[in-house]
């Protein structure tokens, strides 16, 4: 069998033709840059898993749209594709995206962690108590999105005396500085919009996704801000620095919410309780006033069933006196009669018994007569 013949350039141009067909379009590969430079705009670097390695480039029109650069050492993810050169029959991965690994996300939390525990700036004494009932907070999250959809929802369900700053920031990527330079804009301006907390949320993604919640300067941000800040970032089991520096951790946006505002049919709950409990502190209170009153009313209505018979009386004494002055004999001594009186003072009501030079006193209206008999002469008869 007669071997094929090749020209070096027909060599490299089949291998190429080859990997073309033969390889996929795109593809995942795992590994840790080494040595990248920068030549022309273009970023240069080795990708290695230790057992082996390749060249890598990222062309300087795909590295503006990358959010993440890559340092020396760092573990990567690189979505990419093969690239053939054929007159040198060199093969280096071309990169089309490039994100942190998991590795490298937990290494840069774990150093900015420690970072700022040495500066006890995560001491749980510098957590500041939330607003029991704050009338306007900010939400920091991407716009639009199902986190801030969620915000919304959940903070009209809950608590719409609320008034909510939604304040759009980036949350993919290499933003760091750009949700830095947001808090910095909005600190000058607390007081004037009357915010009295802020939320930072971002839904779910992957672990890696959410690096950018653990930079140092978001961290010292976070910090310097002047009212509480809740976090609500990833799901339950994510955990950044950013987390860590806020006044209050929740699991997810929706959680953010329910921590920092109140459930108003909870709060109607509460009212309706305590008006139960003070209508029953009135009555008590009543009911011991009115036990306690109880024998001063008793007194009082002793009295005045004392002040009715002494008034009963004294309407009878009237009416008594009234008939004692119609039937006094003064009365009819002003008429013209008078009272006669023998010399022993006895009331003369019959002269039968009267004599001759007898002494009798006739009691006037306005004196006293002194008067002798000199005759007796009874009613229808002459005698003495």
């Amino acid at each position: 069998m007669e071997l094929p013949a090749y020209s070096v350039q027909e060599l490299n141009h089949s291998i190429g033709v080859l990997l073309e067909r033969g390889f996929a379009p795109r593809f995942l590969v795992d590994g840790a840059v080494l040595k990248p430079v920068l030549k022309k705009g273009h970023l240069w670097f080795t990708l290695t898993d230790g057992d082996a390695s390749i060249t890598a480039v990222a062309w300087a029109s795909t590295l503006k749209r990358l959010s993440y650069r890559p340092d020396d050492g760092d573990g990567v993810r690189v979505v990419g594709k093969l690239n053939f050169w054929a007159a040198r029959a060199s093969i280096s991965v071309q990169v089309l995206d490039l994100r942190p690994s998991l590795t490298t996300v937990m290494r840069r939390f774990e150093s900015v962690r420690q970072t700022l525990e040495a500066e006890d700036l995560l001491n749980p004494a510098l957590k500041r108590p939330l607003p029991a009932q704050p009338r306007c907070i900010a939400l920091l999250t991407s716009v639009p999105s199902s986190a801030l959809a969620d915000l919304l929802r959940t903070a009209a369900q809950r608590w719409p005396a609320c008034s909510l700053r939604v304040v759009p920031i980036p949350v993919q990527g290499d933003v760091e500085r750009k949700i830095c330079a947001v808090f910095d804009q909005l600190q000058e301006h607390w007081e004037r919009l009357g915010v009295e907390a802020v939320v930072l949320a971002r839904g779910g993604g992957s672990r890696e996704d959410l690096s950018v919640f653990d930079g140092e300067q978001l961290a010292r941000c976070l910090l310097r801000c002047p009212v509480p800040v809740v976090s609500g970032i990833g799901h339950e089991d994510d955990i950044t620095i950013a987390d860590l520096v806020a006044d209050w951790r929740a699991a997810t946006p929706t959680a953010a919410i329910v921590a920092l505002l109140p459930d108003r049919q909870e709060q109607l709950r509460l009212l309706e309780q305590r008006g139960q409990h003070w209508r029953q502190s009135l009555r008590l209170r009543l009911q011991k006033l009115r036990e306690q009153l109880q024998p001063e009313r008793q007194q009082q209505q002793r009295r005045a069933l004392l002040h009715q018979s002494l008034e009963r009386r004294r309407w009878r004494l009237h009416g008594q006196g009234q008939l004692i002055t119609a039937l006094s004999p003064k009365r009819l001594l002003r008429r013209g009669y008078c009272l006669l009186k023998d010399s022993k003072g006895a009331m003369v009501r019959s002269g039968s018994h009267l004599n001759h030079g007898d002494d009798l006193w006739a009691q006037l209206s306005d004196g006293v007569l002194q008067l002798q008999v000199e005759s007796w002469h009874a009613d229808g008869s002459g005698g003495n």
